[in-house]
């Protein structure tokens, strides 16, 4: 088993999550997340007085799959969160040992 860990905009989470589903993807984890990357924030004025902003907002999205799912999971994560700009945000696979469902005790990837 693989967890696909993606980093996106937040405006591009639908799109995402609308791709998974046509593809048979349905549990996920999702969080609202802030950060920075290449973009290095932004400038804003307040009040006469300008700030700058590091930290943007972003939302985080964990998939645990089948090790054969991973390559197109990420495929279609990457084409419907790209926009092509800087802060589409990045996809990070991690390996799992296991899994396990706490309502029946089903282990690996009966439990995902």
């Amino acid at each position: 088993m693989t967890k696909i860990e993606c980093i996106l905009r937040p405006g591009k989470l639908e799109d995402v999550k609308d791709s998974l589903n046509k593809y048979g993807i349905h549990g996920m984890t999702v969080t609202q997340v802030i950060g920075c990357g290449l973009q290095k924030g932004r400038k804003e004025v307040y009040r006469g007085t300008e700030y700058s902003i590091n930290l943007l907002p972003k939302v985080k999205l964990e998939i645990v799959t089948k090790d054969e799912d991973v390559d197109e999971v990420v495929k279609i994560i990457s084409q419907a969160a790209r926009s092509g700009e800087i802060g589409d945000g990045k996809i990070f696979t991690y390996k799992i040992d296991n899994a396990i469902r706490i309502r029946t005790g089903e282990t690996g990837e009966a439990a995902i």
